[in-house]
């Protein structure tokens, strides 16, 4: 190709460039519109106050326990076995020893390397903390190093969370 062709091309992509800022600029003066100073209408917003909006995000914990069984919690904790350990005396791995954890301080196991979150969190895993963890753990807990999407199925969560309730020295009372 010599030069003569790549300046035709050259001039033909700079009159296009040209030709669509000549006709957006032509477009807005022919089409010019003011803005009103004041709005045709207003649109209202009602304030929802927080303490209807806490009530309405408070989970039925018993309600919720009840739809799980141990049987399947064993069942769906085999998903779990390859991070977490439930045995008594059992060996962190990737995730803490589960053994003992309902009611346990988070980030409880003094020999394991929680994230910043759950070392900073300051509170006992309980039935309902378990619930909100095991739905959605980065949601629940922002910052933890916990890699799982979570269990979206409430039964699911009540089976794995009377599991984990199971395999303790002194199981709490099911609320």
């Amino acid at each position: 190709m010599d030069s003569f062709e790549i300046n035709k091309i050259l001039a033909t992509i700079l009159i296009v460039v040209m030709l669509v800022i000549g006709i957006d600029k032509l477009s807005d003066i022919i089409f010019h519109v003011d803005k009103p100073e004041t709005p045709g209408y207003v649109v209202e917003i009602k304030q929802v106050s927080t303490s209807s909006a806490s009530t309405e995000n408070k989970i039925d914990i018993i309600a919720i326990m009840t739809m799980g069984n141990v049987a399947s919690g064993k069942k769906l904790f085999k998903k779990c076995v390859a991070c977490h350990s439930i045995v008594k005396g059992g060996k962190n791995k990737i995730g803490p020893a589960l053994y003992n954890v309902v009611g346990r301080k988070i980030g409880g196991v003094v020999d394991y390397k929680y994230s910043k979150a759950l070392m900073t969190y300051k509170k006992e895993w309980t039935f309902e903390e378990l619930n909100g963890f095991l739905k959605k753990p980065a949601k629940w807990i922002k910052g933890t190093k916990m890699a799982y999407a979570g269990l979206k199925k409430e039964e699911d969560r009540a089976s794995i969370i009377k599991y984990l309730n199971q395999n303790s020295d002194s199981p709490l009372p099911l609320p």
